[in-house]
């Protein structure tokens, strides 16, 4: 249960910083999912969000 809540705000923490990080890449890679509902841009970036947490796993492990 921890883990799906941390999950979930890293996503939107990821939700909101989407824009500076497109320059990066990230928000496009396969796996994101982008759609238009009802004129309202829905980005999911599920991939990017993946490799960000396994970034900062990566990095808390050799801290």
């Amino acid at each position: 249960m921890r883990w799906a809540l941390v999950t979930f705000i890293f996503l939107i923490v990821i939700l909101t910083c989407i824009p500076t990080l497109r320059r990066f890449g990230l928000g496009r890679l396969p796996g994101d999912i982008s759609f238009k509902v009802f004129g309202r841009q829905i980005e999911l970036p599920f991939m990017s969000t993946i490799l960000l947490f396994m970034a900062a796993v990566l990095v808390g492990k050799l801290l």
